[in-house]
């Protein structure tokens, strides 16, 4: 009995030593950490997804070798679905119809929250502070608030796992404080390792239909430059393609300041044209005519931040 209430008080004393050191650490090491956790761990779970209005609740998880990292979201109700993000491209499945949707250029780079690959320079655009404690998933969770120093952003709050650093449920609110998007782990467990799925070979003999799988391009080839863009937000990537379900081309530029991205479109106008500012939930967009074509901003930003990019977009001449 002594030797069990030693074994325990000397796990206790080792915890809270652990908490003590962890404590001294600022936000924003601790981002870095969980970035690199959510890497190369293998971890797996149920999660929660409010989004949209809509609550979906699916099974998740993360499998990580020899550098290769691969996300995986089941699916619990109809209709069915098996989703499969590789480090190029994002495989849904559809079972019931056996119809695969291949994303080659993702705008995201996690199904649970997108993070920047460095902090340099954010301090300039987002504030980062703890808020407190709180158990999530029957753990024990350190409370990150992010909150945006200008108007073009949203606010965000992550309740990291003290052991494992893990993101246990990360919160998205608009410029009025109120929850437009949430993730949230009912259950979480790291495990020592798990299976990568073969994508290409589950592909075989299945109806494929891909998206931006051309070749992104130099953004100096677009009909279009910016004459204003938020500061921090960068260009990712620009492609030429056609819209689903017809032949019209496209030209797409992806922004992001590393929490968030903004998607600009421009497209030759067409009739039945909704111009202006519309909004789903956390997500906003802005479109305007310039001349015969079509601007189109989106993103998961402020009304502000579409509006504002919009508003900057200009049809590139031969000299510019």
């Amino acid at each position: 009995m002594l030797k069990v209430l030693s074994f325990v008080l000397s796990l206790t004393a080792a915890s809270a030593f652990a908490a003590e050191i962890d404590a001294k650490q600022s936000p924003e090491h601790s981002l870095l950490r969980m970035q690199q956790a959510m890497k190369h761990l293998n971890y797996q779970g149920t999660v929660a997804f409010l989004r949209n209005g809509k609550l979906n609740v699916l099974k998740y998880s993360h499998a990580s070798t020899n550098g290769t990292g691969q996300e995986r979201l089941v699916s619990l109700n109809s209709p069915l679905r098996e989703t499969i993000r590789d480090a190029d491209k994002v495989s849904c499945f559809f079972p019931e119809t056996s119809k695969v949707i291949v994303d080659h250029r993702p705008a995201a780079r996690s199904f649970l929250i997108d993070l920047p690959e460095q902090l340099d320079g954010l301090e300039a655009y987002y504030q980062f502070t703890f808020s407190g404690e709180e158990q999530v998933a029957m753990l024990p969770a350190r409370i990150l608030d992010i909150s945006p120093k200008d108007r073009y952003r949203y606010a965000r709050r992550i309740w990291i796992d003290i052991g494992q650093y893990l993101p246990l449920k990360i919160e998205v609110y608009d410029r009025s404080g109120n929850t437009i998007e949430q993730v949230v782990f009912t259950e979480l467990e790291v495990k020592p390792s798990l299976p990568l799925i073969d994508v290409d070979s589950a592909l075989l003999d299945k109806e494929v239909e891909r998206i931006h799988n051309r070749q992104p391009m130099s953004f100096k080839t677009a009909g279009f430059f910016l004459k204003q863009v938020p500061g921090g937000f960068r260009q990712q990537f620009f492609v030429q393609m056609t819209m689903q379900g017809s032949n019209r081309p496209v030209e797409h530029l992806l922004l992001s300041d590393g929490f968030s991205s903004v998607s600009v479109y421009l497209e030759n106008k067409s009739a039945n044209i909704e111009l202006g500012a519309r909004s789903t939930d956390s997500v906003n967009a802005f479109s305007r005519i310039i001349d015969d074509h079509l601007v189109t901003v989106m993103g998961e930003v402020p009304e502000e931040t579409v509006r504002y990019i919009a508003e900057g977009v200009e049809l590139r001449t031969d000299t510019q």
